[in-house]
């Protein structure tokens, strides 16, 4: 019996940490992105780019947890935790939140602005898993897209200054205002301070710190239950990560803010691909085996079946919601049979 005891303490004691660690984390990304919307603020950076810091702020339990896993030489878990909240983000943000809210209206130039980039950058993420180009060709490719897009949203009149015709400038000054009316009421961040700054700093170095827990304490309770590490990081840890992006999707959604959900969904899986997957995988390498594959191919499926569904009557229904959902339960079910019959 004391045998047995010593042997379950440690376990117990990751999953304390990894309680523990996740909540911590969560709540500092919340206040990080407080702070860079305040600071933004004061900067006079544009709502878009305030959307985008937000995002950033909040992907960061996700983004720290993937580089720290690949700079351990665990390329599943990190591949897995960025990839598999992509998926989640899709599911969570504009499934559920369709289904909860009955109805999430968008805009047109929202939609195709925002979907071209997604789609382009899942697409990349796709092929840099799959080992068809290197990470860091895959990190250019995705910058391609990913760039000139967030250019675009702090300042949109740098296109016409660029010199592209005058119709597609107004065509993407429209798509950001449109965007931007819909953060404006729902950032509304006051003007920032030096306090904000340092609470800033603050509230980064909790979020890293935390999340290094979070990603050791999973993997070890992970690897205790012989749960392999693409589910570790694919299901566990991307879902854990990603509950702040869900909490605020549904809250917006319930409000009609149907373009800063698809803006936040869409953002935040841009950053991880990004900051996540393709900047520390340029050094330390990707896991590019079947596994990572499915994950990558399942975000980019299901962001395609998203954008489809709002395409068709700028919306998500609840239907369309449902089947979102279902196809999240459509990935679990792949992924189980995939680790079953490897």
């Amino acid at each position: 019996m004391a045998t047995a005891t010593t042997l379950a303490a440690p376990v117990w004691a990751e999953v304390v940490v990894l309680g523990a660690a996740a909540a911590l984390a969560l709540a500092a990304s919340a206040g990080l992105a407080r702070c860079l919307e305040r600071v933004g603020a004061r900067l006079g950076l544009s709502e878009a780019m305030l959307g985008l810091a937000a995002a950033l702020a909040a992907n960061g339990p996700e983004i720290t947890s993937a580089v720290t896993a690949m700079a351990r030489h665990q390329r599943q878990v990190g591949a897995g935790v960025v990839l598999g909240s992509n998926v989640f983000n899709v599911a969570a943000l504009l499934g559920l939140g369709a289904v909860v809210a009955g109805r999430i209206r968008l805009h047109g130039r929202v939609i195709a602005l925002s979907g071209v980039v997604a789609l382009w950058v899942a697409l990349v993420a796709l092929g840099t898993s799959g080992s068809l180009f290197p990470a860091g060709a895959g990190l250019l490719l995705a910058l391609v897209a990913f760039g000139p897009y967030v250019v675009v949203c702090g300042w949109p009149r740098t296109a016409r200054r660029l010199g592209v015709p005058e119709r597609a400038s107004r065509w993407l000054e429209q798509a950001v205002f449109e965007e931007e009316a819909e953060l404006r009421e729902a950032i509304l961040p006051g003007r920032g301070d030096r306090r904000d700054v340092v609470l800033g700093v603050g509230a980064l170095a909790v979020v890293i710190g935390s999340s290094i827990l979070m990603e050791g304490a999973a993997t070890g309770v992970g690897h205790h239950f012989g749960v392999p590490d693409l589910v570790i990081g694919a299901v566990l840890l991307a879902a854990v990560t990603s509950l702040p992006n869900a909490v605020a999707g549904v809250y917006l959604a319930r409000r009609g803010r149907g373009a800063a959900v698809l803006s936040e969904a869409l953002n935040s899986n841009n950053l991880n691909v990004v900051l996540g997957l393709l900047v520390p995988a340029s050094i330390v390498g990707v896991a590019s085996d079947g596994g990572a594959v499915l994950v990558a191919a399942f975000a980019l499926a299901l962001t395609a079946l998203a954008l489809a569904l709002a395409g068709v009557r700028r919306a998500l229904r609840r239907l369309d919601g449902s089947m979102i959902l279902a196809g999240y339960a459509a990935y679990l079910a792949a992924l189980i049979t995939f680790l079953m019959v490897r």
